[in-house]
């Protein structure tokens, strides 16, 4: 199944930095994580699913096909 769409609830993020650590080529953290526009969310499906497990507050969702 492929990843079509990653997003970041705000209202959860605490913009810990760990989605970045885990998938820096998909996550950017600056107040808050945000998924990069140009990501390419088929090369990096697994460091996504990762990000999305360890998120402490759950905060990252995706949509698979």
């Amino acid at each position: 199944m492929a990843i079509t769409e990653v997003w970041i609830d705000e209202d959860a993020c605490t913009g810990c930095g760990l989605c970045e650590d885990t998938c820096p080529e998909v996550f950017e953290v600056n107040d808050v994580a945000s998924v990069k526009e140009d990501a390419d969310f088929n090369e990096f499906e697994d460091e996504i699913k990762e990000a999305a497990e360890e998120c402490p507050n759950e905060a990252i969702h995706f949509e698979e096909e």
